[in-house]
C-alpha cells in the first residue's frame, strides 16, 4: 500500500511580485513562491468518506504502515494536521525505514510553520533513501525561505541530478538565481520548467520578471500574458503585466492591468503604486 509523497494542497503563499520605484525599474524585488508544481489532488482524497474507508482498512490491518501513511495524507489534504501527524508517527513506528512517511510528515510540519522539524524529517528521509528527489525539493524550499540560498541551491541541484524531468526543481532553482541577479541562468531554468509543466502560471511570471530585469519588456509582457491566461485570478502577474505595459508606453492598458490586480487583491502595493503613478501624471516607467 506504499505510495510516493502526495502534496497537501500547497499554494504559493507569497507569489513573486515586482516593485517599481522612481522613473526606471532598477531591480526585481521578488517574494519567492513555494509553488512546487505538484499535480492537484483529487478532492475526494481528503473527504470524510475516504478517511472512513481508510480507517476501516487500519481497523482490519492495524500493523499496516502504508495504511496509516495513506490516511495521514488524506487527513493532511483535509487540513486535519494533528490527525495527519499522528498517522505518520504511527507509520514510522511500524516501519522506521518508511522514508515517504517522514517526507509526508515534513510537509505537514512545514505547512504549520514547524520548519525545524520539517528539515529534520526531510533529512531523515534522505538518510534512508538518498535518491528521493522530492525530499531534496521540500527541504530546499525551506532553506530558500530561510535565506539559506547556498543550501537550497545544493538541494535543487541534487534533485535535478536525480530527476531531470521534475519541473519543481528547475523552478525553485531559478528563484535562487533570480534572487542573486543571475537572470540569464534564471531564464534558462524557468524555460525548462515551462517545457516540463506548460500549464503552470508561476514559471511564466518568474521568467517575465527576469526578462524585465534584463531590459526586455516585450518578452516580459508575453510571459505575464501567458501567466494570467493560465490563472485569471493571479493578481501578482496582472500587476507585473502592468509594469511591462508601462515600460512599453501602453499607459491605458497598464492602468487596466493594475486595476485588475487591485480588484483581485485589494491594496496590493505594486499595483496601487503603479496606478497612482499614472493617475498622478508622474512619468511612467520606461525601458
Amino acid at each position: 500500500m506504499r505510495q510516493l509523497i502526495m502534496q497537501l494542497n500547497t499554494k504559493a503563499a507569497a507569489p513573486i511580485a515586482i516593485v517599481a520605484l522612481g522613473l526606471a525599474l532598477s531591480a526585481c524585488n521578488t517574494q519567492t513562491s513555494s509553488y512546487e508544481f505538484s499535480k492537484p489532488l483529487d478532492p475526494a482524497v481528503g473527504s470524510s468518506r475516504n478517511i472512513a474507508s481508510l480507517s476501516e482498512v487500519i481497523k482490519q490491518n492495524p500493523n499496516d504502515a502504508g495504511a496509516y501513511n495513506m490516511r495521514g495524507t488524506a487527513f493532511g489534504r483535509a487540513g486535519k494536521h494533528t490527525e495527519a501527524i499522528n498517522d505518520f508517527n504511527a507509520a514510522i513506528r511500524l516501519d522506521p525505514t518508511y522514508y515517504q512517511a517522514y517526507a509526508n510528515r515534513a510537509l505537514v510540519n512545514r505547512s504549520t510553520g514547524q520548519n525545524g522539524q520539517a528539515i529534520a524529517d526531510y533529512s531523515r528521509a534522505l538518510e534512508i533513501n538518498p535518491n528521493y528527489d522530492s525530499a531534496y525539493i521540500g527541504r530546499g524550499n525551506i532553506y530558500r525561505k530561510q535565506g539559506k540560498h547556498s543550501q537550497a541551491l545544493a538541494d535543487f541541484d541534487a534533485a535535478i541530478r536525480l530527476n531531470s524531468a521534475d519541473a519543481r526543481a528547475y523552478h525553485n532553482r531559478a528563484l535562487i538565481y533570480q534572487g542573486r541577479g543571475l537572470h540569464d541562468f534564471a531564464i534558462d531554468d524557468f524555460t525548462t520548467a515551462i517545457g516540463l509543466n506548460p500549464n503552470a502560471p508561476e514559471p511564466f511570471n518568474g521568467r517575465g520578471l527576469s526578462y524585465l530585469a534584463a531590459d526586455n519588456p516585450k518578452a516580459a509582457l508575453d510571459d505575464f500574458t501567458e501567466a494570467v491566461a493560465r490563472n485569471r485570478k493571479y493578481a501578482e502577474a496582472w500587476a507585473n503585466r502592468g509594469v511591462a505595459l508601462e515600460h512599453l508606453g501602453k499607459i491605458d492598458k497598464a492602468m487596466g492591468a493594475y486595476n485588475r490586480a487591485l480588484n483581485l487583491k485589494p491594496g496590493y502595493a505594486p499595483a496601487a503604486e503603479g496606478l497612482a503613478r499614472l493617475r498622478g501624471g508622474r512619468a511612467p516607467l520606461r525601458s
